[in-house]
């Protein structure tokens, strides 16, 4: 039950109890949770505030509103591995997703200047800009950055639809053995707003990705963008393998 005297305010006691019977199985997917006159008068509490303990549930996704019908469980976001080793096309794939991935800039060699924490700033590297889509909505945006000498003529494969990670690995044998990810919320501006068809007021999930190789550290970089609206991106801890 609720405790009055917490100094956790009423409603986020009972948005965690509504949570609870989500995560149990007791409100299952699809599934209508009781009207908020029904919550109110089984936690003695008023309308308003079982009110916004549904409101903060609907904001995280987890509820839905259907006008005439209730309020119903939502059904479980598709979970995509995305930050595994293995490459985020193949996170996708393995999923049963089917995710289309188009150029928004081609590869080409270049001097990467204008954000000294690429670690190939300042230097002469390959770059990508890939775009990838499910059911025709963006939902990724990838710039990749990868070592000159050990991707030498990288630009001249065809990466449409293609695995970044598994081009690496069936032409230039070579698999990372190591890395280093971090997160944060961002909001995108200029092409990248475009291109993922976003608000410059819509957050997104931001991960830089840096990989190692035997013969390089940090031989390839990565900068995604991710719409989080669709799917739930997850990280396994474990191995550097493609499986």
């Amino acid at each position: 039950m609720l405790n009055p005297d917490s100094p956790v305010p009423l409603y986020r006691q009972l948005a965690d109890l509504i949570l609870d019977k989500i995560r149990s199985g007791d409100y299952p997917p699809g599934s209508r949770i009781p009207s908020e006159h029904a919550l109110a008068n089984h936690y003695r509490i008023g309308r308003p505030t079982a009110r916004q303990a549904t409101d903060l549930l609907v904001r995280k996704r987890l509820l839905t509103r259907r006008r005439g019908a209730g309020t119903f469980v939502c059904d479980r976001q598709p979970e995509v591995d995305l930050f595994s080793l293995a490459g985020t096309t193949s996170a996708f794939h393995r999923t049963g997703i089917e995710v289309a991935t188009s150029l928004i800039e081609p590869m080409q060699l270049a001097t990467i200047t204008g954000d000294p924490e690429n670690p190939f700033h300042d230097t002469r590297a390959y770059s990508v800009s890939r775009l990838s889509k499910v059911d025709g909505e963006p939902v990724l945006l990838e710039d990749t950055y990868l070592h000159a000498q050990l991707f030498a003529g990288i630009d001249r494969i065809d990466l449409v639809n293609r695995s970044l990670a598994q081009v690496v690995d069936e032409l230039y044998h070579l698999r990372p053995n190591g890395g280093k990810q971090s997160f944060r919320i961002g909001y995108l501006d200029g092409r990248r707003a475009r291109a993922l068809d976003v608000n410059p007021s819509t957050p997104v999930l931001m991960v830089q990705r840096f990989l190692h190789f035997p013969q390089a550290h940090n031989a390839v970089y990565a900068e995604l963008c991710c719409r989080t609206d669709r799917f739930v991106f997850s990280q396994t801890i474990g191995g550097t393998d493609h499986e």
